[in-house]
Protein backbone atom coordinates (compact mmCIF):
# COMPACT_ATOMS: atom_id res chain seq x y z
CA UNK A 1 0.00 0.00 0.00
CA UNK A 2 1.31 3.68 -0.92
CA UNK A 3 1.46 5.84 1.77
CA UNK A 4 -0.54 8.69 1.98
CA UNK A 5 1.53 10.35 5.24
CA UNK A 6 4.97 11.17 5.27
CA UNK A 7 7.07 12.66 8.46
CA UNK A 8 9.10 15.74 7.78
CA UNK A 9 12.53 14.28 7.46
CA UNK A 10 10.72 11.94 4.25
CA UNK A 11 8.97 15.49 3.25
CA UNK A 12 12.51 16.92 3.16
CA UNK A 13 14.14 14.32 1.52
CA UNK A 14 11.30 14.22 -0.98
CA UNK A 15 11.62 17.61 -1.91
CA UNK A 16 15.17 17.40 -2.05
CA UNK A 17 15.35 20.73 0.92
CA UNK A 18 16.49 20.74 4.23
CA UNK A 19 14.35 20.22 7.34
CA UNK A 20 14.65 23.61 8.67
CA UNK A 21 13.69 24.67 5.14
CA UNK A 22 10.78 22.77 5.15
CA UNK A 23 9.99 23.57 8.86
CA UNK A 24 9.59 27.39 7.12
CA UNK A 25 7.47 26.41 4.65
CA UNK A 26 4.62 24.46 6.82
CA UNK A 27 5.20 27.78 9.45
CA UNK A 28 4.05 30.06 6.57
CA UNK A 29 1.61 27.56 5.12
CA UNK A 30 3.42 27.16 1.88
CA UNK A 31 3.21 23.13 2.71
CA UNK A 32 -0.31 21.97 4.66
CA UNK A 33 0.31 19.34 7.29
CA UNK A 34 -1.54 17.85 10.33
CA UNK A 35 -1.01 16.49 13.89
CA UNK A 36 -1.45 13.02 15.24
CA UNK A 37 -1.01 12.44 18.92
CA UNK A 38 1.44 15.19 18.57
CA UNK A 39 3.44 13.84 15.87
CA UNK A 40 3.67 16.13 12.22
CA UNK A 41 2.88 14.55 9.32
CA UNK A 42 2.47 15.80 6.26
CA UNK A 43 0.01 14.41 3.14
CA UNK A 44 1.57 14.00 -0.14
CA UNK A 45 -0.83 15.48 -2.07
CA UNK A 46 0.50 18.87 -0.03
CA UNK A 47 3.44 17.93 -1.66
CA UNK A 48 2.73 17.63 -5.33
CA UNK A 49 0.30 20.84 -4.80
CA UNK A 50 3.49 22.80 -3.61
CA UNK A 51 5.06 21.52 -6.66
CA UNK A 52 1.96 22.82 -8.68
CA UNK A 53 1.66 26.39 -7.46
CA UNK A 54 6.16 26.63 -7.52
CA UNK A 55 5.78 25.08 -11.45
CA UNK A 56 2.41 27.34 -12.37
CA UNK A 57 4.36 30.80 -10.36
CA UNK A 58 7.03 29.89 -12.83
CA UNK A 59 5.50 29.45 -16.18
CA UNK A 60 3.44 32.65 -15.07
CA UNK A 61 7.27 34.40 -14.81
Amino acid sequence: MTRLLLTVPEAAEALAISRSKLYELLTTGAVASLRIDGSRRIPVTALTDYITRLTTKEDAA
